[in-house]
């Protein structure tokens, strides 16, 4: 029986029901004082709660996709990435100044960065990045590739991919769970991508309100903290790339739909942009708020597939990364990526089996990692 679909919720709330009807049917024999009725009473109530919890995980997982089967839940099996490839958009803009704050330097113990010198495996730097154009603030990492402190490449300028989690998430996940320096760093090992500097955060500086990278009316300007107050600071505290060709968005879940929205809505800024199972609208619930001040024009711009039908198409490269399990996510990039007209470009890279989830993400990653380092201007002068 597999981990989703109707058959195991229906066995779990059967068994569950079963639980309960007993549990009350033996009560009254169990409410002795002797140790076996105690016993008694201990068994019935764990295994109904077991089951009650087990239920609820069961309906969780189904509804969001978060494991696709048994193997994806115990962490075996999986599959190739399949990848339909594609040509670049490009852009371009003036850079700026600014500064992030430095807080630390972390280490990656398995890749030996900031244990081994720099320039073998890169530095992992904590910062603070302030907004000086908009006020908000968000904590993250920035990943300085090996090359960047080597001789050969002294005078060069870096790309610079910003990567962001699913909401609420958690920056360091994007280091620890998702591995986004490890894995960069093992592709430059065997030459499948150039450098890239990496600014690791979370997709709101508005926590706890999920912005979905939005600039809200009379709210917090979200888009433009990544737009304006990201590359500011990022090009005045590193040698990094001022032109949107040296820059690409990628991210998970709420992420990846910022990162398509960022180099949909803002092509000067961002020339590709990588989608790990993203969606294509922005959420409403309890942590959004109203996002759009009630202006369904508003709205319709945030709608990614809404602006494929009815916009511009932007000259950006996209690529749209998930699990052909991956329910929703998979029908949705789909059904976008057969929207996408000139100067617009896409790529598809799939995996048979995962859900929505890290154990696929990390799967996906060297195919979007890769694509970003194809459609980025190489480091330089």
């Amino acid at each position: 029986m597999g981990l989703t679909g109707s058959g195991l919720l229906i066995l779990a709330v059967v068994l569950s029901v079963l639980a309960v009807g007993a549990t009350l049917w033996l009560w009254p024999r169990l409410a002795g004082r002797g140790w076996r009725a105690m016993t008694g009473r201990v068994l019935a109530l764990g295994v109904t709660q077991v089951l009650l919890l087990c239920t609820l995980g069961i309906w969780a997982n189904d509804y969001f996709s978060f494991y696709s089967s048994w193997h994806d839940l115990l962490g075996v099996g999986g599959g190739p990435v399949a990848v339909q490839a594609s040509v670049p958009g490009a852009g371009s803009r003036p850079g700026a100044h600014g500064a992030v704050e430095m807080l630390g330097q972390e280490t990656i113990g398995s890749d030996g960065i900031g244990l081994r010198p720099p320039a073998q495996v890169g530095r992992l730097d904590r910062v603070r990045i302030p907004g000086h154009v908009t006020g908000l603030t968000t904590d993250g990492y920035v990943y300085l590739p090996p090359q960047y402190f080597q001789p050969a490449y002294a005078k060069d300028r870096f790309p610079v991919i910003v990567v962001t989690t699913g909401f609420p998430g958690d920056a360091k996940n994007l280091v620890t769970k998702l591995q986004y320096p490890s894995i960069e760093l093992q592709l430059i090992q065997e030459g499948k991508v150039r450098p890239m500097v990496q600014v690791l955060m979370r997709p709101s500086p508005s926590m706890p309100r999920d912005s979905e990278c939005e600039d809200i009316p009379n709210g917090p300007q979200a888009e433009t903290y990544f737009t304006a107050d990201v590359p500011l600071d990022v090009e005045g505290s590193y040698r990094v790339r001022t032109d949107a060709v040296g820059w690409g968005a990628i991210g998970d879940s709420t992420g990846g739909y910022c990162s398509l929205k960022l180099a949909m809505r803002n092509p000067s800024v961002y020339t590709a942009a990588a989608a790990l199972s993203g969606y294509f609208k922005a959420a409403q619930d309890i942590t959004t708020g109203d996002l759009f001040g009630g202006s369904q024009l508003r709205r319709n711009e945030a709608d990614l597939v809404w602006r494929l039908q009815h916009l511009p198409a932007p000259p950006v490269a996209l690529m749209l990364a998930t699990s052909r399990e991956d329910g929703a996510s998979y029908t949705q990039a789909q059904a976008f990526a057969a929207l996408v007209r000139p100067p617009t470009v896409v790529a598809e890279a799939t995996v048979p089996t995962g859900g929505h989830n890290f154990t696929t993400w990390v799967r996906l990653l060297p195919a979007s990692l890769g694509f970003l380092s194809a459609h980025l201007a190489p480091p330089a002068p």
